[in-house]
């Protein structure tokens, strides 16, 4: 792929997102959009209260504007890549924004209802795992459409295994799980957006070195938009992705795992995600199943080390240490398979 078409992207995507910030934030304050807190959340974040959220629409708009540019680009120093030739990696670029797009008007409704009523629950969860579950199954037909996708799963470091008609269920539920869990991570001041950076990365490289040119334009132009939001995001945060976000990103890891034919890679390299969920349903089954008693102080489980006195940024350092070995392992499968 032409380096010039990436660059071009980054740039746009870091510029586009960080420049919105300075008429976005005070449009959002303006409007009232700000964050409700939960009564039954970190008493701590309080003072959090009011900041600006859907600021999600900055990188999404950085992500699309880098895609535009870069794709421009690459079409001005290679014309071939309008021909059919290069069809399926078309289909990869704008299916990958259009899926994350479709994510994330499911978290603008949510966020819509959250600001409207001034609280902090948003959509009813089953509205929301309904509208997940029809935009995955979509997603999922369409790329077995196109012969992006069959019943076959690289399992890395494993080996690639025929999983039948019990495929397409299961690749559903992980689509819906990774979202959710982007959605969950979303607590702490730029944890979301800095480790799905690290993820981004780690697709980036995987999908430049495979020669999965689209995917490789949208992981970039991701990562620059994530560049340019933290500009805005990290503590103190002045403005928060809201689900609008967080779905977006939890979209587009989804897309970036079936843009390099390995949906596994969205768990292996989404590790964090996956602790992060996964504290959470321990929690709530733990406390049901014994009336009351509690494994972590609180869930997910970024609140449960905030309860052990460790910083924001201690937690989001160590969060990314830990998405970065997650990444650093799917780039070493997909390289070795």
């Amino acid at each position: 792929m032409e380096r010039t078409s990436i660059f071009s992207a980054v740039f746009v995507g870091i510029t586009v997102t960080m420049v919105l910030g300075y008429w976005m934030i005070p449009w959002l304050k303006k409007i009232k959009y700000g964050q409700t807190i939960n009564d039954i959340g970190p008493t701590w974040h309080k003072y959090k209260e009011g900041t600006p959220t859907m600021g999600g629409l900055m990188f999404i708009i950085g992500t699309l504007c880098a895609i535009i540019v870069g794709y421009i680009s690459l079409v001005l120093e290679a014309p071939q890549f309008l021909s059919k030739q290069y069809a399926v990696e078309n289909f990869r670029l704008f299916s990958s924004f259009c899926v994350a797009i479709a994510f994330s008007l499911i978290g603008f409704l949510d966020d819509f209802e959250k600001i409207s009523h001034r609280t902090n629950l948003g959509l009813r969860w089953y509205h929301k795992i309904i509208m997940q579950v029809m935009v995955a199954s979509i997603y999922v037909y369409l790329m077995r459409v196109y012969g992006e996708c069959g019943t076959e799963l690289m399992i890395p470091f494993v080996g690639t295994f025929d999983f039948g008609w019990f495929y397409y269920p299961f690749i559903i539920f992980c689509i819906v799980g990774i979202v959710n869990s982007v959605n969950l991570t979303d607590g702490l001041d730029g944890l979301a957006s800095s480790v799905t950076f690290v993820v981004t990365l780690g697709f980036l490289i995987i999908s430049a070195y495979l020669g999965y040119a689209g995917t490789t334009l949208f992981s970039a132009s991701l990562a620059a938009a994530l560049i340019g939001f933290l500009f805005w995001n990290f503590k103190p945060a002045r403005v928060f992705m809201g689900d609008t976000g967080s779905m977006f990103l939890g979209g587009a890891v989804v897309a970036m795992s079936f843009g390099v034919s390995m949906q596994l890679l969205m768990l292996l390299s989404g590790i964090v995600y996956v602790c992060e969920a996964a504290s959470d349903i321990i929690q709530t089954t733990y406390f049901k199943a014994t009336h009351g008693k509690r494994i972590f102080k609180m869930a997910p489980i970024h609140h449960h080390f905030e309860m052990c006195g460790w910083s924001e940024e201690k937690i989001i350092a160590v969060f990314c240490l830990v998405a970065l070995i997650g990444t650093g392992l799917s780039v070493f499968s997909a390289i070795a398979e």
